[in-house]
């Protein structure tokens, strides 16, 4: 049988416990709140509060003073000096399905339309803005003389009719087996490209037309030699070259890319070719490894 006085004396420790944790609460004999008078807590909380509204207002004072240094129409850095450098890679669309981001396999059965349609979509998708941006206030007509400036754009004129095998009402060819695909030169802003005298050794193999040193020219070719044999001929459209009146892209609204369609019209179907796409200037460094000037996509039709 437990021990009355144990009882006791436990009963006595657990009330001493409970009142001690109720006069850390609130003393009333010192009048304090955890610790702490009502003035004292007035007094830190006033600290606080001041000090939360002085570093407040010490980052909004270096946010605006940094904003001040940047321009709202264009980087403050600029080519070599910013971290895309002054050497545009290159893009290519159609693009693969989100689900397959990582992707670079133009895949499809041109008898199949279900298919094609994705391809034809994706490409019609993309080729939307030009047509919304085919006239405006700041776009013109441009020549070699007259290129683009800062406030004024060129037009670019998009492939239409059946007579072309890149047209939209040719379904870019998608149906046929002779697939175009689109590439483009990624912005780079207040970049200009600066053009050959000659053709380069490398180049003057795959020019389609007479050489212009006022072109950035476009390649595409197979990466190894059981590509180069697959490949087949390959047509550019409607130009192998894009003109230089096209740049510089500083930011001008309607501005669009220029880009060259190129068609694998001999393509052998039901073999994997890794195409690899090439831009031609003097200013675009090319680097295989690095993918630097190039572009890589593996074309599969079935």
């Amino acid at each position: 049988m437990e021990d009355k006085g144990e009882t006791y004396y436990k009963s006595n420790e657990e009330e001493t416990k409970w009142q001690s944790f109720k006069k850390m609460i609130w003393n009333s004999e010192t009048k304090e709140c955890l610790g702490r008078t009502g003035l004292s807590w007035f007094k830190i909380a006033l600290f606080y509060v001041i000090f939360y509204a002085c570093l407040a207002a010490f980052w909004t004072c270096m946010l605006v003073v940094f904003y001040q240094t940047l321009e709202d129409d264009q980087p403050k850095w600029k080519l070599d000096s910013s971290r895309i450098g002054s050497s545009p890679g290159l893009g290519f669309r159609p693009s693969p399905p989100e689900a397959n981001i990582d992707s670079t396999l133009i895949w499809f059965n041109a008898t199949r339309n279900d298919t094609v349609e994705y391809w034809v979509t994706n490409l019609n998708g993309y080729l939307k803005p030009y047509h919304m941006h085919d006239t405006g206030f700041n776009v013109q007509t441009c020549t070699k003389e007259q290129t683009a400036s800062r406030e004024r754009v060129c037009h670019f004129p998009l492939i239409t009719g059946t007579q072309h095998g890149c047209s939209p009402e040719r379904q870019y060819g998608f149906p046929e087996g002779k697939p175009c695909v689109l590439i483009k030169l990624n912005r780079i802003f207040d970049w200009i490209p600066e053009g050959y005298d000659s053709p380069p050794a490398e180049l003057a193999p795959h020019l389609k037309e007479e050489f212009d040193k006022d072109k950035v020219y476009i390649t595409c070719t197979g990466e190894n030699s059981a590509d180069k044999d697959n490949i087949g001929e390959v047509e550019y459209h409607p130009s192998q070259g894009i003109p230089f009146m096209y740049f510089p892209f500083t930011n001008q609204p309607a501005y669009m890319s220029p880009f060259v369609f190129v068609q694998f019209s001999h393509i052998n179907r039901g073999v994997l070719v890794n195409v690899e796409c090439r831009a031609w200037a003097k200013n675009i460094v090319f680097d295989r490894g690095d993918r630097l000037g190039s572009v890589h996509f593996e074309l599969l039709v079935d």
